[in-house]
């Protein structure tokens, strides 16, 4: 089990000029704006304010990043699909997004949030073939997992991972903020995928 002894909101940035130094690896967080994001770093970090929780989804418009224990950082990206913004909004979200992910060089990998309950949507498609097509690794993390029958789990898990294409080379990890399922299977994939040579 990993454990935290420091966990710190760092900085928000709209541009590369602001990204921090790049001493740490970095794992990018992305997601449907109301899938939980803020709700799942909150849970693996063991803090309940660290990421804002937002009764308005895609509240967040930069780069947000975390120092987690002086020895990685997680990054929280826009979410997608929901946030009512206007397009010229969504192509600069989009922009910054592609500029991470194809230009940071400590970027070890991503963490997809999908809901378990549903089909992933386009854009969860689109952000996982984005991710494979710059060679990014991916940790699929499926919330609210406390929602399902057990029957539908593994169901459920059959249609997303066919819905993305899904590599087996990736993880996949049933996830529950509410029940704290999935928290110690998500530090295990970060920690692989920091420790691993791009």
């Amino acid at each position: 089990m990993y454990k935290i002894k420091k966990a710190e909101f760092m900085l928000c940035a709209a541009w590369k000029s602001q990204w921090p130094d790049n001493q740490l690896p970095e794992i990018c967080l992305s997601g449907r704006s109301n899938v939980g994001k803020s709700s799942l770093i909150n849970a693996i970090t063991s803090r309940n304010k660290l990421a804002k929780v937002s009764s308005t989804p895609g509240k967040t418009r930069t780069l947000n990043f975390f120092n987690i224990n002086d020895e990685l950082r997680l990054v929280d990206v826009p979410g997608y699909g929901y946030a009512k913004v206007s397009d010229k909004i969504k192509e600069s979200f989009a922009e910054m997004i592609d500029t991470y992910l194809s230009e940071r060089d400590v970027l070890k990998g991503l963490v997809l949030i999908v809901d378990y309950r549903h089909k992933p949507t386009k854009d969860d498609v689109q952000m996982y073939q984005y991710a494979k097509y710059y060679h990014i690794p991916v940790i699929v993390v499926a919330t609210k997992e406390d929602k399902l029958k057990r029957n539908d789990l593994v169901k459920n898990e059959k249609l997303i991972k066919e819905t993305l294409q899904f590599d087996s080379q990736d993880f996949f990890i049933r996830f529950s903020s509410l029940n704290k399922k999935g928290i110690d299977e998500v530090w295990d994939a970060i920690l692989t995928l920091c420790q691993r040579e791009k």
